[in-house]
């Protein structure tokens, strides 16, 4: 034994400092490993739309009704499992809904005790006792441990104890209460972990309140989309990344996640545009801010001639005589030719006094958000750029290929990256930003938000066509090769490889791109080796996309995928009993069913077990002193 080994026995005995302390957690790791593997859920692409992915996480993809049609369906009928699902969703509206159409009995409260205990029970088989214990509301854990746990023996006793047990809760006015800590509890159980593929941020209204019901759900992890980044990015003080935020907010209708969520005040700019371009109105704000934009884009790319962006200058192609702008397939006029802050005869990316007043003010309104920082933090400490789980590969946007299949070799700093170096190298560039605000890995988020070959990316942003070009063919965004390759299981197997994962049994996870399933594509490419989970939960995709939102189950019998209809409300959920309905496909079943020790949380507590092992091989030969 190596004394690295031993030192690390000797830490490991602190914890376990006799033979029946070792034997008790072997005891316990050995008896995990053969649970059934948990349910993982993949959501990407949320966008703001709160409404849609708050019943996302309380329906858990639909899994909760299909529980409770199994164990209910022949007893309930089909209108009363509705109703049940309706108090899991959303418990205090739903047992309003019920008083106020005089059915809150005491009966009906015995029978919904009843039958959530039930599924309770039942979901909480796939785990250990002290795993469920830890996920009960501390306030409530007492009770719903008891009654999670009837034992039936041959007196009654237990039957007795639990009816009065119930009876008790309906007696004291807390049935109320009890019933949504064990909706809480069935949500939890339902899905073990939470995986959002990127893209929290922008389009929809309510963005922050999506953080919010990620912070309070807990067993998650987040692979950052481009727009995470960007907010990332303005939020640790890049005014590139700021006044595009600001522009993309307007563009939306969002101001109120600005001003009321994080306490960042438009009325600067609104007064910029008044002062400078002679209007206040709300499409002079945005082309004061796409101006603005334009120029401090301009400078970063000048900053970093590496980045390959140079014919993104796009104020050098601007003729502001002629108004119009010199692109690779002619000149176009523009849409706008008002441009009192650039001299066309001088810098034309250099900021007026008032101008950079405004970018200093902003960078100031944003780096001073607490509520902003809170969620970032969040966002950050959650985050990563990939992550390798259980044999799959979850990421937001691409990784960078050249058309003949092969890793495209991007160089930043001095150094060529491809493949998992290129992502690793993003990711550590997110981690400079954030912890230190270093100013070259701040002008880096604006590039990964939008560079070419950038993985969070993974194509060419028109911003200035679309801004000030009406012509919709000088639009079209060219796309990395990545995404023409995802059909071909010679390249998505490639990656999986890359990555270190099996390419015959792994497969990838990816986000960013909305599947047009009304024109009939495919979510599943690569023979069943790539998912593409961007199905439109952002209601400005759904005619694009025909349906509004993918979930991904992966569960130990297989992996399926739920495509949904869009969300009708909380109202509709509760006054009718219509939950948002969706498809499920099976894509994939599994010869026999997975178990804890085929997980990478098995992989750990086999090693861990191995470790435990040789401890008690030492104390019981008499290398180590018990204590």
């Amino acid at each position: 034994m190596g004394d690295l080994t031993r030192e690390y026995l000797e830490l490991l005995s602190e914890k376990y400092p006799n033979e029946p302390a070792v034997c008790s957690e072997l005891i316990k790791l050995r008896s995990v490993l053969s649970l059934p593997k948990g349910t993982e859920h993949f959501i990407s692409d949320l966008h703001g739309e709160y409404a849609a992915v708050r019943h996302i996480l309380n329906n858990c993809s639909g899994v909760i009704l299909e529980k409770v049609r199994r164990l209910f369906g022949d007893t309930l009928g089909e209108e009363r499992c509705h109703a049940l699902c309706s108090v899991i969703y959303y418990p205090p509206e739903a047992l309003n809904a019920l008083r106020e159409r005089g059915e809150l009995t005491d009966e009906r409260l015995r029978e919904t005790l009843e039958s959530l205990r039930t599924l309770a029970e039942t979901l909480s088989s796939k785990y250990t006792r002290g795993y469920v214990r830890r996920r009960m509301p501390e306030e409530w854990a007492f009770v719903l441990d008891e009654l999670l746990h009837l034992q039936r023996d041959e007196d009654a006793n237990q039957l007795r104890y639990h009816d009065a047990l119930v009876s008790s809760v309906i007696a004291s006015g807390a049935a109320e209460q009890v019933i949504a800590a064990l909706a809480a509890l069935i949500k939890r159980l339902a899905v073990e972990r939470l995986h959002v593929v990127g893209d929290i941020f922008d389009r929809g209204s309510e963005p922050a309140r999506i953080v919010e019901l990620l912070m309070e759900r807990g067993a998650l992890d987040i692979q950052w989309g481009n727009h995470d980044i960007l907010w990332l990015g303005a939020a640790a003080g890049s005014p590139a990344c700021i006044f595009t935020v600001l522009r993309i907010t307007l563009e939306y209708g969002n101001e109120t996640t600005l001003e009321r969520r994080y306490g960042v005040s438009l009325r600067p700019l609104v007064d910029f545009a008044g002062a400078v371009y002679g209007s206040r109105d709300k499409r002079t704000v945005i082309h004061a801010l796409s101006v603005l934009g334009f120029k401090l884009e301009g400078q970063v790319i000048r900053r970093h001639p590496g980045y390959g962006m140079d014919d993104r200058l796009m104020l050098d192609r601007v003729d502001f005589a002629a108004g119009t702008v010199r692109l690779d397939t002619g000149a176009y006029p523009l849409t706008r030719c008002d441009f009192p802050t650039i001299d066309p005869a001088g810098d034309r990316y250099a900021l007026t006094e008032a101008e950079a007043a405004l970018v200093e003010e902003y960078v100031s309104a944003f780096r001073e958000s607490q509520p902003l920082r809170r969620h970032m933090d969040f966002i950050y400490q959650n985050g990563s750029t990939y992550l390798c789980c259980n044999g799959n590969l979850l990421y937001h946007g691409c990784i960078p290929m050249t058309p003949e299949g092969q890793f495209a070799r991007v160089r930043h700093g001095g150094k060529w990256y491809s493949g998992r170096a290129l992502m690793d190298y993003a990711d550590a560039v997110v981690k400079s930003a954030w912890a230190r605000a270093d100013a070259g890995a701040l002008d880096m988020m604006w590039y990964l938000w939008c560079g070419r070959n950038s993985p969070f990316s993974g194509r060419e942003f028109h911003t200035f066509e679309r801004a000030m070009v009406a012509d919709r063919s000088t639009w079209a965004e060219p796309r990395n090769p990545y995404f023409d390759l995802w059909e071909s299981e010679a390249a998505v197997k490639l990656i999986l490889t890359e990555f270190g994962l099996d390419p015959e049994s792994g497969h990838i996870i990816n986000g960013h791109t909305p599947v047009k399933a009304k024109k009939g594509e495919s979510p599943v490419k690569a023979g069943g080796r790539l998912f593409i989970i961007d199905g439109g939960f952002c209601k400005a995709y759904q005619p694009t996309t025909g349906i509004a939102g993918y979930t991904l189950i992966y569960n130990s019998h297989g992996i399926r995928l739920k495509s949904h209809r869009p969300f009708e409300g909380v109202a509709r959920v509760i006054g009718e009993n219509a939950d948002m309905e969706s498809d499920s496909v099976v894509v994939e079943s599994f010869p026999r069913r997975r178990y804890v020790s085929d997980t990478d949380e098995g992989a750990v507590i086999g090693r861990r077990i191995e470790a435990l092992e040789r401890l008690l091989a030492l104390y019981r030969s008499g290398e180590m002193q018990q204590r």
